[in-house]
């Protein structure tokens, strides 16, 4: 940590002696320190909290002393800033802290460990366990998802898991994520910043693909490694209370964001009102079960992170940026493999003109190339330390990457590059390439 925080301090001083306070061989210093912070997170998993922070904390210097905000100069202008912002970061934490305990409901409901009562017992198990992954992403968090993966496989294989398969939950869970804005928080960041999520639907079209190649060829992996062994749990049964809870959450937040964004989008910036109708669901159905406030502050330090990442890719000069293209957003699938997809998406949705379907596939799957680039394969290497080695989930876990190439590419060419028209005032326009080549 101490040496990425002595790098966020010297780039700074590095770039005023080179150009003139403003770029590194035409690179807007906002772009490296931003890079920089990026860099840090992938390197320092154990101190990602501090590395955001101070990134966040030497742009900020940066911008007011020797460059400037969309919004004025100065401190005046980062107060300005950050009351622009301030409605989209609150709704984000908002969603992020309530969505943690709307997953731990789901995981109490049994349903976990019910459903694994209906998997075959051959390597199609596993096959099937990894296509439940991908349902329960769709409308639960992608983190909850794969932990809820790792939790039932760990049960059916007794503990021993191939490598190959846990990068096939961690895929499972961000391709499921990828087609709905509750499933995911890149496309929910997508959802709050004005993008319909109708528009971001059609990532299953590349997801349902890279979940049948993944989910093939882990499953086979696995089941020679350890072949799956069910226990009964005939006496187990569903916890309707804790299930009427996570509907209810997914309800209010569904029901604010068509009431505001959809029919009242002139007053969506002014209040964090989907947030808000989360935590209004968990103050109503505090009678109903009892909600795990202890996990709140871990919560809530994860939540500071990505806000923070966030509120980094929100001071970045987008009009400096390539126009958006399918290539573009191929290559945000890559690079999100490295660095997390969360600031990646906040700076495509600042820079707007994107197919937003294909960026949610991109940003999403792709990060599932590695253990660290996404949060869900974080937080399952966590339960299996197994994993934390890249080499090994790159070589073990190659059809991954195989799987995206492909489910990309089979998006492309049955329906084209569509980008929509830039959303902010800020937004860099797109490429004027409209379809594909077929």
């Amino acid at each position: 940590m101490h040496r990425s925080i002595l790098l966020l301090a010297i780039i700074p001083l590095a770039a005023f002696a080179d150009d003139g306070l403003h770029a590194m061989s035409g690179i807007p210093v906002d772009f490296i320190l931003f890079a920089l912070t990026l860099l840090g997170v992938a390197l320092f998993h154990n101190a990602t909290l501090y590395v955001a922070l101070t990134g966040l904390i030497t742009i900020s210097l940066y911008k007011i002393f020797f460059s400037s905000f969309k919004t004025g100069t100065g401190l005046p202008g980062l107060i300005g800033h950050l009351g622009h912002e301030w409605v989209t970061l609150a709704n984000l934490f908002c969603l992020l802290t309530g969505f943690a305990l709307l997953a731990r409901h789901f995981e109490k409901s049994h349903i976990p460990v019910i459903l694994p009562k209906f998997l075959p017992n051959d390597w199609k198990g596993g096959f099937v366990l990894l296509v439940m992954v991908f349902i329960i992403s769709s409308f639960l968090d992608n983190i909850a998802a794969a932990l809820i993966g790792g939790a039932m496989a760990h049960q059916l294989f007794k503990g021993k898991l191939h490598v190959g398969f846990l990068a096939a939950i961690v895929a499972a869970s961000n391709a499921g994520g990828s087609g709905s804005v509750v499933g995911d928080t890149t496309t929910t960041m997508m959802w709050i910043d004005g993008i319909d999520p109708a528009t971001v639907f059609h990532a299953y079209t590349a997801a349902g693909l890279a979940l049948v190649i993944t989910a093939y060829f882990a499953a086979k992996q696995q089941h020679a490694y350890s072949p799956i062994i069910k226990a009964a749990h005939e006496h187990t049964r569903l916890d309707w209370g804790r299930l009427f809870i996570v509907l209810l959450m997914l309800g209010f937040a569904i029901t604010a964001n068509i009431t505001i964004n959809v029919s009242c989008p002139q007053i969506a910036d002014r209040f964090p009102f989907i947030g808000v109708a989360v935590w209004l669901a968990i103050a109503i159905t505090i009678p109903v079960r009892r909600h795990d406030w202890e996990i709140l502050p871990d919560t809530i330090k994860g939540s500071i992170f990505l806000l923070s990442l966030v509120t980094c890719a929100s001071m970045m000069p987008v009009e400096e940026l390539p126009a958006a293209s399918w290539q573009s957003a191929m290559t945000l699938g890559f690079v999100s493999a490295v660095f997390d997809n969360i600031p990646l998406t906040a700076l495509a949705l600042r820079q707007g003109g994107f197919d937003w379907g294909f960026l949610a596939y991109a940003v999403g799957f792709g990060g599932s190339m590695l253990w660290f680039g996404s949060s869900a394969g974080v937080a399952l290497v966590s339960m299996f330390p197994e994993g934390r080695s890249a080499k090994q989930w790159l070589l073990q876990g190659w059809h991954v990457t195989v799987a995206y190439v492909a489910g990309f590419f089979f998006m492309l060419a049955v329906l084209g590059w569509h980008p929509q028209a830039p959303h902010k005032s800020t937004a860099v326009p797109s490429s004027p390439t409209t379809t594909a080549p077929r």
